[in-house]
C-alpha cells in the first residue's frame, strides 16, 4: 500500500515537471521565433503532443500570436483562440485588445457577448471593461458605452480607478461632458489621468470657465494639464492668462513653448511669437515641426526674409527640413517676402512634393505678380484642389485682370469636379463689379442660393457692393438683411451704397439703426456718411457727423475725410470756408483735397480762386491730367483763349495726356466698351442711326446741347457733333439697341458724366420709356421718367 502510494507520488511529481518544463521550452522556443514559418512548427508540435489542452501552455502560444500582429494576421489568431477548449479571462482578453490594435473594435464588443454566453471559466475582470470602453470610443458609440458602464457597475469594478478613467475618457471623446462629470464626480479616488480627461472634456468643448474651475481645484498641476490651458486660452484669445500661466509654470516642455508660440502665432502676435521662438531656442529644447511652421508663419506675415532664413538654417541643423510641412512652410515664408527665387529652389529640389507644396507655389507666383508662371505650374500639377483654383483665380483678380479672372472661374465650373470656396466666390464677384458684369454676378448669386453655400459676413459684403456699384439697390439690401451676422464692413456696404445710388436719407437712417443694433461704426464708416451728404448737399448734417465722428466716436479724421467735407462746403457753394478748413488741417492736404476745391471754382465761377488752387496743383502733382483740364476749362469759361492754349501747350510738352472718357454696358452676358468717338465697335452704323433717333426724339421734348462742355474755340456746330461722340451716349444708344424693357440700361463710366450727357439722359428715359442707370466716378444715377435720383446734385 504504501509502495502504491509513493508510485502514485512520483507519477504526479513527474506529470508536474514534465508540464513545467514542457511550459518553459515553449516560451524559450517563442522568444526565439522571428517568422511566420517558425510559429507554425511550434503550434503544430503542441497541438501533435496534445498540450494545447494545457490552459497555460495555450495562453502563451496565443498571447504570442495575437502580440505579433506584424507576422500573424488576427484572424489566424483568432482560429487559434476558438481551438482553445478552457479559455480563461486573461485569453479573453489578450484576443479583444488584438482586435482594438487592428482597429476590428466591433469584434472586440462581440468577443465579450461571447464571453458572457458561454459561462465557462472565463469571467471579465477589472482589465476586460477597459478594453470594451475603448472599443466603444473606437466605434464613436456613446449607447454602448453607456451598456458597458451599466455592466461595470454590475460586476462591481465602479471602485476602479483605471476602469473609471476610461469611462471618464470615453463620455468626453463622446461629447458627453456631464456624463463624464457625473463619472468623475463620483470616483472614491482620483489619480492625475482622471484630472487630466475631465480637463480635457472641457477644453475640448471650449468651456473656458469650468476648466479654470478644474485645473485650480486640481491637486498636482501636471505639465499635461497646463499645456492643456495654454492651448484653450489662446484658442479663445486670453493670450495674457495664457502666458502667465506659461511663466508660472515650474517646468516646461515642448509642447508647452509650441503652445504659447502658436497661441501668439494664430492670434496675429507675430512681434511676440519670433521673440519667444528665441528664447526656447536659446533653452537648448530640440524645435519640432509645429513650432517650426509656426514661427516661419509669423515671418511671413511680417515680411522679415532674414530671420526666416536664419529658422531655415536651423531646421537644417535639426534635421526637420525634409519633412514635407515645413517644406511648404518654408516655400510660403520665402514666396511671400516676395524671394520667389528661394521659394523656386526649395519647390524644384524637394523630392517628395504634395499638393500642398504645388498650391503654395502657385500662390507665391501669383503674390508677386508672375502669374505666366502660376499659370504654366499650374497646367503641370497632377492633382488640382479647390486651394489650387483659388490661388490662381484670385492673383488674377488682384492683379486686375478681371476677365481672366472669369474666365479661369467658368474652366473651373464646366470641369465640374470642384467647388468654389468663398475666396474664389469673393474674387469673381469682385471681378464682375469691376466690369460692370451684372448677368455674370447674378449668375453666381443664384449658383450659391442654389447649392445652399453659407453666406458669411464677406461673401455677404462682396455681394452687397456689387450690387450696390451696379445700381441693384434692392437685390443688395435682400442679402444685407438674410445675413446672420452683419459686421461693420457690411453694414458700411449698405450705407455708403444707399448713398452713392441716391437715397441718402435711407443711407443716414441706416447709419443710426446701424449704432442703435450696437455695430461701432469706424473711420470707413463716416467717410460713406459724409460722402451720403456730400451728394446731396447736406451741410450742416456733414459738420454734425463730422464733428461727432472727432468729439463723441473719438475718431481721428484722415486727410479723406477732410477732402469729403471740402469737396461738401465747395459744391454748396462755400468756397472760403472750405479753404480755411483746408488751411486747418493737421496734416499736410492731398491733391485730391485741393481738387475738390478746385471743381467747385469751376462750378460757382470762382475764377481767380480757381486759377490760384489750379496753379497750384499743377505745381504739386504736373502729371495730372484733370488738373490742367480744370484750369483750362476755367480760363475758357471766362474766354481767356490764350491762357487755355498754354495749358493744352504744357499738357503736350509735358506728355500729360487726358484721360479719355470710356463706358461699359453688359448685354447678353458680353461687356462692351465704348471710348469717347469711339468708331471701333462692330455695330457702330446701327449705334449712329440709334443717335439721330434719339437726337429726334429728345428735340421734341426739349433738348438743346450744352456746347459750354466743350472748352475749344470752335463753332457751335462742330461742338454739338464733339458733344455727342461722348462714351455714355454711344452706350445709351448701343443699350437701347441690344436690350428690351422693362430691362434697365446700366452703364459705367471711369470719369463724371457731363452736364450735356445728364441732361440727355434725363430726356432719353422719358422719350423712350427706359429706365438708365449710369455710375460715373462719383455717384449713381438713375434716370426715371425725365428725373434723375441725384436730384441735379452731383
Amino acid at each position: 500500500m504504501k509502495s502504491a502510494k509513493l508510485i502514485k507520488l512520483t507519477s504526479s511529481y513527474n506529470s508536474v515537471y514534465k508540464t513545467t518544463l514542457n511550459q518553459l521550452i515553449i516560451d524559450s522556443l517563442l522568444l526565439q521565433c522571428r517568422h511566420l514559418k517558425e510559429f507554425n512548427q511550434i503550434l503544430s508540435q503542441i497541438i501533435i503532443t496534445g498540450f494545447i489542452k494545457d490552459t497555460y501552455a495555450a495562453s502563451r502560444i496565443h498571447n504570442f500570436s495575437a502580440s505579433q500582429s506584424s507576422i500573424i494576421n488576427v484572424h489566424y489568431s483568432r482560429k487559434i483562440f476558438d481551438q482553445i477548449e478552457n479559455s480563461n479571462g486573461f485569453i479573453y482578453n489578450t484576443m479583444m485588445r488584438s482586435y482594438l490594435q487592428v482597429n476590428h473594435p466591433k469584434e472586440t464588443v462581440f468577443l465579450y457577448m461571447l464571453m458572457l454566453k458561454n459561462k465557462d471559466n472565463a469571467y471579465p475582470d477589472s482589465y476586460t471593461y477597459p478594453l470594451l470602453v475603448q472599443a466603444c470610443i473606437a466605434r464613436c458609440s456613446v449607447l454602448e458605452g453607456k451598456e458597458i458602464h451599466d455592466h461595470v457597475v454590475k460586476m462591481g469594478f465602479d471602485s476602479d480607478v483605471y476602469a473609471r478613467n476610461t469611462l471618464i475618457n470615453m463620455y468626453v471623446v463622446c461629447g458627453e461632458i456631464l456624463d463624464a462629470r457625473k463619472v468623475f464626480d463620483e470616483s472614491p479616488v482620483s489619480d492625475s489621468v482622471s484630472w487630466n480627461s475631465i480637463l480635457a472634456g472641457y477644453v475640448q468643448m471650449g468651456n473656458v470657465e469650468e476648466a479654470k474651475l478644474i485645473f485650480d481645484q486640481m491637486p498636482e498641476k501636471n505639465i499635461i494639464a497646463s499645456n492643456s490651458m495654454i492651448v484653450l486660452f489662446g484658442r479663445f484669445g486670453h493670450i495674457t492668462e495664457a502666458y502667465r500661466l506659461f511663466v508660472e509654470m515650474k517646468a516646461k516642455d515642448l509642447i508647452s513653448w509650441t503652445a504659447m508660440i502658436s497661441c501668439y502665432e494664430q492670434k496675429g502676435m507675430y512681434h511676440e511669437a519670433l521673440i519667444l521662438f528665441i528664447e526656447m531656442n536659446r533653452t537648448g529644447i530640440n524645435i519640432d515641426e509645429v513650432v517650426a511652421i509656426s514661427v516661419l508663419s509669423a515671418c511671413a506675415h511680417m515680411s522679415v526674409p532674414k530671420t526666416g532664413a536664419s529658422i531655415h538654417g536651423l531646421v537644417i541643423t535639426r534635421g526637420t527640413s525634409s519633412y514635407v510641412n515645413i517644406h511648404n512652410a518654408l516655400i510660403h515664408m520665402y514666396s511671400t517676402c516676395a524671394d520667389i527665387a528661394a521659394a523656386e529652389r526649395l519647390f524644384n529640389s524637394s523630392s517628395h512634393k504634395d499638393i500642398v507644396s504645388w498650391n503654395s507655389m502657385i500662390s507665391g507666383y501669383s503674390k508677386c505678380g508672375s502669374l505666366k508662371d502660376a499659370h504654366e505650374l499650374f497646367d503641370k500639377m497632377p492633382v488640382k484642389d479647390v486651394v489650387s483654383w483659388s490661388a490662381l483665380i484670385s492673383g488674377h483678380s488682384q492683379a486686375g485682370m478681371f476677365d481672366e479672372t472669369i474666365a479661369l472661374f467658368q474652366e473651373m465650373m464646366l470641369h465640374g469636379q470642384i467647388k468654389p470656396d468663398e475666396t474664389i466666390l469673393v474674387s469673381v464677384i469682385s471681378a464682375c463689379t469691376r466690369l460692370a458684369a451684372l448677368d455674370q454676378g447674378t449668375w453666381i448669386h443664384t449658383y450659391i442660393k442654389k447649392n445652399s453655400l453659407e453666406v458669411n459676413s464677406v461673401l455677404g459684403t462682396t455681394l452687397i457692393d456689387m450690387y450696390m456699384k451696379l445700381g441693384c439697390v434692392e437685390n443688395a439690401k435682400e442679402v444685407f438683411y438674410k445675413l446672420d451676422k452683419k459686421g461693420v464692413s457690411s453694414w458700411n456696404a449698405l450705407i455708403l451704397g444707399l448713398a452713392m445710388n441716391g437715397q441718402v436719407e435711407k443711407s443716414l437712417e441706416m447709419f443710426s439703426e446701424m449704432q442703435r443694433s450696437g455695430v461701432v461704426p469706424n473711420e470707413i464708416t463716416f467717410m460713406a456718411v459724409l460722402g451720403g451728404c456730400r451728394h446731396m448737399g447736406l451741410v450742416d448734417k456733414g459738420r454734425h457727423h463730422f464733428d461727432s465722428m472727432i468729439n463723441n466716436h473719438k475718431i481721428e479724421p484722415n486727410v479723406k475725410h477732410y477732402g469729403c467735407m471740402v469737396d461738401l462746403l465747395g459744391r454748396a457753394g462755400l468756397l472760403k470756408e472750405a479753404e480755411e478748413l483746408i488751411e486747418s488741417m493737421p496734416m499736410a492736404p492731398d491733391v485730391a483735397t485741393w481738387g475738390a476745391l478746385l471743381g467747385a471754382c469751376k462750378k460757382h465761377g470762382a475764377n481767380e480762386m480757381g486759377e490760384r488752387v489750379g496753379l497750384k496743383l499743377i505745381e504739386l502733382q504736373p502729371d495730372h491730367d484733370g488738373f490742367h483740364v480744370l484750369l483750362s476749362n476755367i480760363y475758357a469759361s471766362k474766354g481767356s483763349w490764350d491762357d487755355m492754349a498754354e495749358i493744352r501747350g504744357t499738357m503736350i510738352e509735358k506728355n500729360v495726356v487726358k484721360t479719355p472718357g470710356c463706358s461699359i454696358i453688359e448685354a447678353n452676358g458680353i461687356v462692351h466698351e465704348f471710348l469717347a468717338g469711339d468708331t471701333g465697335h462692330p455695330r457702330i452704323h446701327e449705334i449712329e442711326e440709334m443717335l439721330d433717333v434719339i437726337t429726334e426724339r429728345v428735340k421734341m421734348i426739349g433738348y438743346a446741347p450744352n456746347t459750354s462742355e466743350v472748352s475749344f474755340d470752335i463753332d457751335d456746330e462742330e461742338k454739338e457733333t464733339t458733344l455727342f461722340r461722348h462714351s455714355e451716349k454711344l452706350a445709351i444708344a448701343f443699350g437701347l439697341l441690344v436690350t428690351d424693357p422693362p430691362t434697365p440700361i446700366r452703364i459705367m463710366k471711369n470719369l463724371r458724366i457731363c452736364n450735356d450727357c445728364h441732361a440727355l439722359a434725363k430726356l432719353v428715359s422719358k422719350a423712350f420709356d427706359r429706365e438708365i442707370v449710369v455710375r460715373d466716378r462719383h455717384v449713381f444715377h438713375h434716370f426715371r421718367q425725365g428725373s434723375c435720383s441725384c436730384m441735379e446734385y452731383w
